[in-house]
């Protein structure tokens, strides 16, 4: 090759080099973030306060729901995911004795925060994590081990299987009490990123960098919306109160990523 040809290459080589840098530099955090290690926090997170409700290899801080410990075999860790099996595969443990049933649920309370958490679903899959959860009142007026409290529906809203179903019960809505807008959902199979704001008696969803519910407590949208759904049963269902996290332990199987929380003061 001539040496005018090798300089050329050269100058290219750099010139290639330098947009790679360049772009990297002006990569919006979010992507910037999708790129780094599952289940770990930026250092811009870390100085504002943030921490992870799950790190990627136990379930410290976390149990069961009416329990003080984690069900074993239907909650799992893998490759840094907790997998909640699906309910027709689980099997019995070991020693021969039944696996425990239940929810998942964080061993702390929280009143505001902000919390992020990524998540997916089989076809035909139906999940939820909720929030606002009395352990008191999901025992009293519900299940021994399922929490009644506000739901983000997690859902493959587009199978024909959920064609009846109510606005309020799509993915992003606050579960038979406010129906999410513009929702945008990934592939089956794919994982959704989703956010819960709460600062006061104000609320959001978001659901892949779009908000999609907002509402207050306190409200006449709020309390309209309770007198008409399946929890106008349960007495101050719609109070706000410092209260507990859960994995909803539905049918059908379910993963949850990066989990982390900002508690607002």
């Amino acid at each position: 090759m001539k040496t005018g040809n090798l300089k050329l290459c050269a100058l290219s080589l750099t010139v290639a080099v330098s947009l790679m840098l360049i772009n990297w530099t002006v990569m919006p955090e979010n992507q910037k973030r999708a790129s780094s290690k599952i289940n770990t926090l930026t250092e811009a997170e870390k100085k504002s306060g943030w921490r992870l409700l799950f790190d990627g290899k136990t379930f410290n801080g976390w149990r069961g729901l009416g329990r003080d410990h984690v069900p074993k075999g239907l909650w799992v860790i893998e490759d840094g995911l907790i997998r909640k099996i699906n309910n027709a595969d689980v099997k019995n443990l070991p020693d021969g004795s039944p696996v425990e049933i239940g929810d998942l649920m964080t061993t702390e309370t929280f009143d505001n925060f902000e919390l992020y958490f990524e998540w997916k679903i089989n076809k035909a899959g139906n999940s939820g994590l909720k929030y606002n959860v009395s352990e008191e009142i999901s025992q009293k007026y519900g299940s021994k081990y399922s929490a009644l409290g506000f739901e983000y529906q997690l859902l493959d809203d587009g199978d024909p299987m959920y064609s009846n179903l109510k606005p309020s019960q799509f993915s992003g809505s606050l579960y038979d009490l406010i129906p999410a807008k513009n929702i945008v959902l990934k592939p089956v199979g794919e994982f959704n990123s989703s956010r819960i704001l709460i600062n006061g008696n104000h609320v959001e969803h978001w659901l892949n960098g779009i908000k999609v519910v907002e509402f207050e407590f306190g409200s006449k949208e709020l309390d309209g919306a309770y007198k008409v759904s399946k929890f106008n049963k349960i007495p101050g269902f719609q109070n706000k109160r410092k209260a507990y996290i859960v994995l909803q332990n539905h049918n059908d199987e379910s993963w949850f990523r990066n989990i982390k929380i900002l508690e607002l003061i």
